[in-house]
């Protein structure tokens, strides 16, 4: 079940009615989690955490569940037309330019374009990981020798507090700090002494440079069943060392979720500012991109198609057997959509809670060249020593995970949308052609953003606002294909439709408010 296509083919396929072999035909909702655990849960929700503590936590939940309606009904249209999502968006009523695309098309555009700049952000922090891991210039070494000792000193400060220590001098000695403010300080003066007043090390982009290559040079010869494979082991790998650290932290007196801070995160309210922080905006920058953000609500479809989805379906002849054949397809997308939704709700909720309870008590926010170090804190109170090279790990596999899937995916609606805006031929020849050519040009359009503006945390929630804005233009064109374009026969139970408008009004939501509060 491999074959990539636009439009349905006459060559029908009865859809699984067996459990296991339901399960065996999901496949794009694992390709979408690829993309979203690495710069929605490990980035933005980490951050937001970082900066309001638990009581954001409802927020961040509904992020991730209430999307998935108008996802499914995005799918289901793909599957009964065979239409891309972007051609699908040329159908809602609007203005438009002949023959050039209509406003949601327009501004999808936009959307891309910000959604490039927080693979910027990505693949910047795919070469932080491993330049911490493995520095390739002296300067890189020795920065990272002093910034890990800066950050270990903020967590050894937080975690020695309250100590109250009598007549144990090895105890004394084992929880002392092992530096001071005043030694960092003379040691970054003595690195800049060396490197020069600004000095700045290169590591980070030296690696992000061969990822990008290395990317470019896969993509141009993928297909999805390598794509698919490959995001779901680093994912799931991941994944599941978050959530054994998350169970783990509860033996730490400093660090554990307590069940109250937990049931209060769960209840409507909002933190107020500190400082630098401002939990609010950087909250709704992530609701914009956790779960299926806006992104990937329009990439889901066309990996159902290029999975067979549409192609298994056949033509609307209007026959029973047709409407039968849709709606088995049907049900199995259902089963890949909420599938999916259970993992990243899963990382999306170990990753925030990870965040309020050790990065926001520490006081450290995830900024900028030291993104990748100050997320690592979170793994120290149970992996101690290895806590820096366990989490580089697992942050590489899902940023780079997301890099990897979100440029292939572009690729596809990039290459789509150059079609319906009358840029390159009709046709899924010229298509396919263009896919294999942005499949290698976007890596390195990626690399380009990132150097030129190396704040990777920045860049994912610039693109996090951007799909918020997005949200109730999906949830009203999600609408119109319930409403509009659902076949007799296929039509949802009145339940259903409570929970799409519910969808829909929470997306609105966001939408006005992200343009309330940014603009």
């Amino acid at each position: 079940m491999t074959a990539s296509t636009s439009e349905n083919a006459d060559s029908p396929v009865a859809p699984p009615t067996d459990p296991l072999r339901i399960i065996r035909c999901v496949g794009p909702g694992l390709i979408v989690a690829g993309s979203i655990v690495g710069s929605g849960e490990l980035i933005a929700t980490t951050k937001t955490g970082a900066e309001a503590g638990f009581s954001l936590l409802w927020l961040i939940i509904l992020g991730c569940v209430v999307k998935v309606f108008a996802q499914i009904e995005f799918g289901r249209y793909a599957i009964i037309s065979g239409k891309t999502t972007l051609r699908a968006l040329d159908e809602v009523p609007g203005p438009r330019i002949q023959g050039r695309g209509n406003w949601l098309v327009w501004y999808w555009l936009v959307m891309w374009l910000c959604s490039i700049s927080q693979l910027g952000g990505i693949v910047g922090g795919v070469g932080q990981a491993l330049a911490i891991s493995m520095p390739v210039t002296e300067a890189g070494s020795q920065y990272n020798q002093i910034a890990d000792d800066e950050t270990l000193l903020r967590f050894e400060t937080y975690a020695n507090r309250d100590l109250q220590i009598q007549n144990d001098p090895q105890a004394s000695a084992r929880l002392t700090p092992t530096t001071n403010d005043a030694e960092i300080q003379s040691r970054w003066n003595d690195f800049r002494s060396t490197f020069g007043e600004d000095a700045k090390t290169y590591d980070a982009a030296i690696w992000a440079t061969i990822m990008a290559v290395v990317t470019s040079i896969i993509l141009l010869n993928g297909r999805y069943g390598m794509i698919q494979s490959l995001s779901t082991v680093l994912v799931a790998s991941f994944t599941v060392l978050t959530i054994v650290n998350l169970f783990m932290l509860q033996d730490q007196p400093d660090f554990r979720v307590r069940f109250s801070e937990f049931i209060g995160g769960l209840k409507f309210g909002f933190p107020t500012a500190s400082g630098d922080a401002r939990p609010i905006g950087t909250a709704l920058a992530t609701f914009g991109i956790i779960g299926v953000g806006a992104a990937e609500l329009v990439v889901y479809p066309y990996w159902c198609l290029e999975k067979g989805y549409g192609k298994f379906v056949g033509t609307n002849d209007g026959s029973p057997e047709w409407t039968a054949r849709a709606a088995g397809w049907m049900r199995v997308m259902r089963v890949d959509a909420w599938g999916a939704m259970v993992v990243y709700t899963f990382a999306t909720i170990a990753f925030y809670l990870l965040g309020a309870s050790i990065l926001h008590r520490v006081e450290l926010n995830p900024e900028k060249d030291n993104l990748v170090r100050t997320l690592a804190v979170m793994f120290v109170p149970v992996f101690s020593t290895w806590a820096s090279a366990i989490f580089l790990f697992g942050a590489f596999a899902v940023l780079y995970s997301t890099f990897f899937v979100a440029n292939a995916s572009h690729a596809r609606t990039f290459s789509d949308a150059m079609r319906v805006i009358g840029l390159i031929d009709d046709d899924d020849v010229t298509r396919q052609k263009w896919i294999r050519w942005l499949s290698g040009a976007f890596p390195i359009l990626c690399l380009v953003i990132y150097l030129a503006f190396p704040a990777p945390a920045q860049l994912v929630l610039l693109s996090g606002i951007a799909q918020g804005i997005m949200l109730p233009m999906l949830a009203g064109a999600a609408l119109y294909f319930r409403y509009q374009r659902c076949p007799q026969g296929l039509t949802p139970g009145t339940l259903w439709d409570i929970m799409l408008w519910l969808s829909a009004a929470a997306m609105l939501v966001t939408g006005l408010w992200t343009v309330w509060t940014q603009f």
